[in-house]
């Protein structure tokens, strides 16, 4: 049974079984592949997005929960904080592999936009993404440039 879910401001007709998770939803269904699988089981944070603008483990979360909820992926993220950060990423050459970076950007977006200037226990309390390639202190300095551009 198709249902209606509001990705990035649009209403998007989705026809997939039920409990599909929604990471698969945007990936297969709809071909958004900004967000990324990492491990299944919302822990890495590769898959996170925005629900109603809080962070959230995509990998896990039946699509078929959010009817009415407004969902924000790597393609939509807009605003002053998703600016700064963009902005950040690409000035100081965050990433390495990349690989995490679509979550680790939608986690620091949200954490600016209700925080311009989060402590260094803050950050690490709201960045719960993993790197493997452990760029955990270039993500800080860029998180703190970019909230002092917020």
């Amino acid at each position: 049974m198709a249902i209606k879910l509001k990705i990035n401001g649009q209403e998007q007709p989705v026809d997939a079984a039920p409990g599909t998770p929604l990471l698969w939803v945007l990936r297969d269904h709809l071909k958004m592949t900004g967000t990324k699988f990492g491990c299944g089981v919302a822990q890495c944070g590769a898959c996170t997005v925005h629900i109603d603008g809080t962070p959230t483990r995509s990998c896990v979360l039946p699509h078929d929960s959010l009817e009415g909820a407004e969902i924000t992926t790597i393609e939509g993220i807009e605003g002053r904080a998703a600016e700064a950060i963009r902005e950040v990423w690409i000035e100081d050459n965050v990433p390495q592999c990349g690989y995490c970076q679509s979550g680790q950007i939608m986690a620091a977006t949200a954490l600016i936009a209700e925080n311009a200037n989060p402590s260094d226990a803050e950050i690490d309390a709201a960045m719960t993404n993993l790197c493997r390639c452990a760029t955990y202190m270039s993500i800080r300095r860029a998180i703190k440039k970019a909230a002092s551009k917020v």
